[in-house]
């Protein structure tokens, strides 16, 4: 058994959706999350400032004692993963792979729709590991840069919110899709504009539960299931009462935010 906490890393509160999985899969883990919400989004900036802000945060987050990394983050997982994985001796996990998994076993005729921010679309990362899996897929991607602000901004439930999701996933309307790949874990939080804009008959993927399964299994596997949670810890480069706001409403929980200044922390 280890008490250690399991840190958490997004560049906004997007990865709050993965934090509520692992909350209901591990109740017993602490969790230490981190959103870079001075610099977000990630998503048009180049790999290589994407790879350094991530190791910085990670560095950040190694002051504390951590038996297991989350990058709840699409962009950052296709540009730093396997930097990170070399940095540190304890599970790093990203969240590219399991919405794979999860997109497969949910489709039903083989055609699956992917879609994120730039960064991620770009990288091509979904599509390599869905044809590792499953070569013959087909698959259909779109880069929405204009959802995280959104979600970010506090307008997920508006009005406006439905008109922007519709007009920017028309170009995925009307294909033959079942299963569609929210690739960037702010998504989830728009998950009621994008399924109106999709339709009923398409699945909307978010790696968030395949994810924390898929930590539960190395935890128990090695041994490091916690037998009780410490206080769980939130941190951000940003602004604080917005954070807490916008990260508290999705967990149901009143949470007090920490601001950290990093050393790039006002790089734009």
């Amino acid at each position: 058994m280890n008490n250690h906490a399991i840190g958490v890393f997004d560049s906004g509160v997007g990865g709050i959706t993965v934090v509520k999985e692992m909350m209901r899969q591990l109740p017993h883990e602490t969790i230490y999350y981190f959103g870079d919400t001075k610099r977000l989004p990630y998503g048009p900036r180049t790999t290589e400032e994407v790879k350094q802000f991530t190791l910085e945060v990670i560095q950040f987050l190694l002051q504390f004692p951590l038996k297991a990394i989350v990058i709840a983050c699409n962009t950052a997982t296709a540009a730093a993963l396997n930097d990170v994985r070399e940095l540190v001796s304890i599970p790093v996990l990203g969240v590219i792979e399991p919405g794979a998994r999860a997109a497969i076993k949910g489709t039903i005729n083989g055609e699956v729709g992917i879609i994120g921010t730039i960064g991620t679309m770009k990288s091509g990362a979904y599509e390599r590991t869905l044809r590792r899996i499953h070569p013959e897929i087909i698959t259909h991607s779109l880069a929405c840069p204009s959802f995280v602000p959104l979600v970010e901004d506090g307008l997920r439930h508006s009005s406006y919110a439905d008109e922007l999701v519709a007009e920017t996933l028309q170009p995925l309307q009307g294909l033959g899709m079942d299963t569609l790949i929210l690739g960037c874990t702010h998504y989830p939080l728009l998950a009621s504009s994008i399924q109106k804009a999709m339709g009923e008959r398409v699945k909307l993927i978010s790696s968030a539960e395949e994810t924390a399964s898929e930590l539960s299994t190395i935890l128990q596997y090695r041994r490091m299931l916690a037998t009780k949670h410490q206080k769980h810890r939130f941190f951000t480069t940003g602004e604080v009462e917005q954070f807490s706001k916008l990260a508290g409403d999705w967990l149901g929980l009143n949470i007090a935010t920490e601001q950290v200044t990093l050393s790039y922390a006002n790089k734009s």
